[in-house]
């Protein structure tokens, strides 16, 4: 049978207002036949959507999120929703002059109250002629500009609110909609027939959709500065490049170039593609992909990356990344992955949110007959209902965790820390223990050769160059440091034919008809080949690999690693949050003992295949422990997927097929200490939000129903209640923005070494 081929599509969404909202778009993608998953992010006011094409057009997807009452377009290059909304001056007009008028009709509707106040006095002192106008002329003035304003202003609102009543849905815009609606319909019958007790509501009616359009714009203005980490990442990219073509420079658009095009970059101006420099010299820096402040030399050979600044030097460079397969673009779309995602925590608040317009429409139903019962008093009745039904916000509710993960996600990537969702950020937060590997991880990972012994009867520079043909195409760095001495002493070696790798052991390979083995004493022990019992153990520090031609030992080579400067501080660090820190690592005891002391390590075991690390893991999970693993992300791919929290360090540029839940481009220890406290500030975040968004509907809502107005005649009017409805979406936002602040804490790093 025939893979089923899925493909991803960012649908921006238009007219959604809270957490309802987002649900209801969800459900109708998920229900549409041929949709693999859907994502509603309520903080982009977009739908990841993946699909079957064969199954569904996206066409259907935009029918279907139609269905749900809402409005979507197909994505074009450089819309954004938010930033449409936020720059928007009519939006401002609209925002500026309901209030204004507002404001205006509060003031006119004093005359015609039946009974005066401290502020109705003020007013006769202050504008005595307004008291002298006709009481039908304010009215019937103010009716008209309502119905203007309401239908230019607030149509949006109403028909969102009408939308999601043919589906059967409800929203926050259906409770401002019923609460302005009560109230204009009740001014409209004052006016048409006036009455002594009959008040008119349409400074009411405007303040309420003033400070709702209020609120909504300062609401986009903040998702706009949460969503900026992932706008300056996608600024980061050329739009040109500068190509040789037959021996000319031409500046060609950057969809033109092509992998293996010969690129010229001069000094201040940005990589357009990942590649190597084939001549110059330049300083590059690279501060907005990796987090490294610190500009970085780079020469002939040396790899550059797409959207990294190149400093002072005009380089010749090898395209090889283009587009989307760019380290750039692939930060980008995991960045924006991951602040699409949901967190666990966000369950709660859905499930909240997915029954609160209806709890809050049966509270009005119920405020607005006690009062008129009990009281039997339709005034005080209709304003608390109204207030009810304005004060109530989902929005804030629907926002607390989305916002503060966005704005948590984007602080990462900008110091080199990439979360792959909310999910791996909460895990976090719960960990009992971390694994460490030795080899990339707490060391640089590039060791030097210090040892060629070649057994009697064989040639060092034979045994060398029949290695680097075995090892030329691997990852391993124990490979590298062999390739690169063949190189220093310019060898050459023959193509090696089937090659077979044994992660965490070693190689094995056909030269020349010669059967060539590398590897570890486990892996010759395995191969059934016999180690010299005469040869002397490696000293302390110092890995060896073996190396046999057709069955017998050859001889050996010997590489020494170097601990990372920052490893040291990063495991005291790890030790000071009451974590347990382990190092698993293929390497011996030998090699591996002094790295895990001079790094504080107190936990070791050496000698671990990849399978032997995985069961590792498992036995400390069965123990009842949270464990991230810490790894290079190639020969850990298993216990990285096992572990509670995964944690890759970044190599090279194929970040998207990498195990971890976390990756860290910096590939310094000091990132996991600084990851996990930025997830702890987060979690932290999220549920000051829930707790403000939940605490402030909990407060709020009573106080509208008027609470407080038998015992001390406070009541809360309904444009109080709107101008608290906008701020309380503001504020959970305003709290989320200062996790764009956060920094790392500083630690004690002294520099590591093997003497």
């Amino acid at each position: 049978m025939a893979e089923t081929q899925t493909e991803s599509l960012s649908i921006p969404v238009l007219g959604m207002s809270c957490a309802a909202c987002q649900h209801h778009v969800e459900e109708a993608l998920k229900a549409t036949d041929g949709v693999e998953s859907a994502r509603v992010d309520l903080m982009a006011h977009r739908a990841a959507v993946e699909f079957d094409p064969a199954k569904v057009a996206p066409e259907l997807l935009l029918q279907a999120i139609r269905s749900a009452g809402y409005d979507a377009v197909l994505p074009r290059v450089g819309s954004s929703k938010v930033e449409k909304e936020t720059r928007d001056w009519l939006q401002e007009l609209k925002v500026g002059l309901t209030i204004f008028f507002g404001v205006v009709a509060m003031v006119l509707s004093m005359p015609l109250m039946s009974e005066s106040g401290p502020l109705d006095r003020l007013m006769m002192h202050i504008l005595p002629q307004i008291y002298d106008l006709p009481g039908d002329l304010i009215r019937w003035s103010l009716l008209i500009v309502t119905v203007f304003l309401m239908i230019w202003a607030g149509w949006t609102v109403f028909e969102s609110a009408v939308r999601a009543a043919q589906h059967g849905a409800t929203n926050m815009n259906t409770l401002v909609s019923l609460g302005t609606g009560a109230a204009f319909l009740y001014s409209l019958y004052a006016t048409v027939a006036p009455a002594p007790d009959r008040h008119v509501y349409f400074d009411a009616v405007l303040l309420i959709l003033g400070f709702m359009l209020l609120g909504k714009t300062l609401e986009a203005a903040a998702k706009k500065r949460a969503l900026s980490a992932l706008d300056a990442l996608t600024r980061l990219r050329p739009l040109t490049a500068r190509v040789m073509r037959d021996g000319q420079e031409v500046e060609a658009p950057l969809e033109e170039v092509q992998a293996g095009d010969s690129v010229v970059v001069r000094p201040g101006e940005r990589f357009p593609v990942d590649g190597t420099i084939l001549e110059g010299r330049t300083t590059v820096d690279e501060s907005m992909l990796t987090g490294e402040s610190t500009p970085i030399a780079r020469e002939q050979g040396d790899k550059v990356l797409a959207g990294s600044l190149n400093y002072d030097g005009a380089v010749l460079v090898r395209a090889q990344s283009l587009g989307s397969d760019t380290m750039l673009e692939q930060i980008a779309r995991m960045v924006e992955q991951a602040q699409s995602s949901r967190a666990p925590m966000e369950r709660l608040a859905d499930k909240a949110s997915s029954i609160f317009v209806p709890v809050v429409l049966a509270l009005a139903g119920i405020t607005f007959l006690t009062w008129l019962l009990v009281a039997q008093n339709f005034q005080l009745a209709l304003a608390s209902t109204v207030a009810v039904l304005v004060i109530a916000c989902p929005c804030a509710m629907g926002l607390a965790v989305p916002a503060a993960l966005t704005v948590a996600v984007g602080r990462a990537a900008q110091l080199g820390v990439l979360f792959k969702g909310g999910e791996a950020l909460e895990r976090l937060t719960k960990l009992d223990a971390v694994v460490l590997d030795k080899t990339g991880t707490l060391t640089v990972g590039r060791p030097t050769l210090t040892t060629i012994r070649a057994l009697p009867g064989y040639d060092e520079l034979d045994l060398l160059a029949l290695a680097a043909s075995a090892e030329e195409h691997s990852n391993h760095p124990l490979a590298h440091a062999i390739v690169e001495r063949a190189k220093g002493r310019n060898l050459d070696w023959p193509p090696a034919r089937d090659v077979s790798v044994t992660p965490g052991r070693g190689v094995r390979a056909v030269v020349e008809g010669l059967e060539v083995i590398l590897g570890n004493d486990a892996h010759f022990r395995e191969s059934q080949i016999r180690i010299p019992e005469t040869v002397q153990p490696p000293r302390m520090g110092v890995t060896r690999l073996w190396m046999a031609v057709d069955g017998q030992p050859t001889g050996y080579f010997e590489t020494r690693d170097v601990l990372r400067p920052d490893a040291t501080a990063a495991v005291s660090a790890l030790h000071s949050k009451g974590l347990r820190v382990v190092m698993l690592t293929g390497d011996s005891v030998s090699a591996a003992t002094p790295i895990a002391e001079q790094a504080g390590i107190r936990e070791l075991e050496a000698g671990l295949s990849p399978t032997g690390k995985l069961e590792r893991i498992r036995s400390l999970q069965k123990g009842g422990l949270k464990v991230a693993m810490v790894g290079d992300g190639i020969n850990d791919a298993g216990a990285l997927a096992q572990s509670d929290a995964g944690i890759a360090m970044g190599s090279g540029t194929e970040l998207a097929q990498e195990t971890g839940d976390l990756i860290l481009l910096r590939e310094e220890p000091s990132s996991i200490p600084a990851a996990i406290d930025l997830a702890d500030s987060t979690l932290r975040v999220m549920r000051q939000n829930l707790i403000w968004a939940a605490g402030y509907n909990v407060i709020g809502i009573p106080l509208a129903a008027g609470l407080l107005y038998p015992s001390f005649h406070i009541l809360l009017s309904p444009w109080v209640a709107a101008a608290a409805m906008a701020l309380s979406s503001v504020s959970v936002l305003s709290n989320s923005l200062k996790l764009r602040r956060w920094q790392p804490k500083a630690l004690e790093i002294t520099p590591a070494g093997i003497n």
